[in-house]
């Protein structure tokens, strides 16, 4: 039975309606890097960087998975091995297409996170600068988001699976940033097949061995039928 390790990112979810940053009219266009993605943004104007959340996760909550979510949730469902998704993505789309074996490596829009204790707990769907942590009351709510200059999450167990890989699949991921853009090699030095899914080769795609080029909710919605001979 295979180990199928499967990396999202931004391609996945815009099929749904949801900005991606690195698009020539993206979210990085509108807003600086270093205002709403650092931990110095954060310090330096907290109201900023709250309300720009606050606005991807009304937007998050607006829009629906589309093929290529349910597509891999099926995937989870009736693969004869084990399926782990690990997505670049901070909306929960994957979860409500149904995908269960899922790590948010760069964290979760419906997370809040204490820089104080660093205790966690469900965001409200509107934060305010200031809101009081409820494990130490201390007024040091920020974003469960990982920001430019720290470190995804759980990186030791998504370095385990991608060298227990069979399949290694990306889909919708720019391959610009690192350690999610270093996947690839991983999964190949443990002998996996690579295949990429894409709207265009990514700065990384001589690296996969198959290139599906085209929008995810048909090429994953495809592959997955082919893999589950439907």
């Amino acid at each position: 039975m295979s180990k199928i390790v499967i990396l999202t990112g931004a391609g996945i979810s815009a099929e749904s309606g949801i900005e991606t940053f690195r698009a020539d009219d993206g979210l990085w266009a509108q807003h600086r890097v270093e205002d709403v993605a650092t931990p110095e943004g954060f310090m330096r104007d907290p109201e900023l960087v709250v309300n720009f959340y606050n606005a991807r996760r009304a937007q998050a909550a607006e829009v629906e998975p589309n093929a290529a979510h349910l597509a891999l949730a099926l995937l989870e469902a009736e693969h004869h091995g084990e399926v782990v998704v690990i997505t670049q993505n901070v909306d929960d789309l994957h979860e409500r297409g149904g995908t269960q074996n899922l790590y948010h490596m760069h964290g979760h829009l419906k997370g809040a996170l204490c820089y104080a204790c660093d205790h966690r707990w469900p965001a409200p769907m509107v934060m305010a600068p200031g809101d009081a942590c409820p494990s130490c009351t201390a007024p040091a709510a920020r974003p469960d988001i990982v920001w430019f200059g720290e470190m995804p999450y759980e990186m030791d167990t998504l370095f385990d699976h991608l060298s227990q890989a069979d399949v290694f699949a990306a889909i919708g991921t720019s391959g610009n940033v690192y350690p999610a853009a270093g996947f690839v090699a991983e999964a190949r030095r443990a002998g996996a097949h690579t295949i990429e899914f894409n709207l265009e080769k990514s700065a990384v795609g001589n690296q996969f061995a198959e290139h599906r080029i085209g929008p995810a909710s048909q090429t994953v919605s495809n592959w997955v039928n082919d893999l589950l001979q439907r």
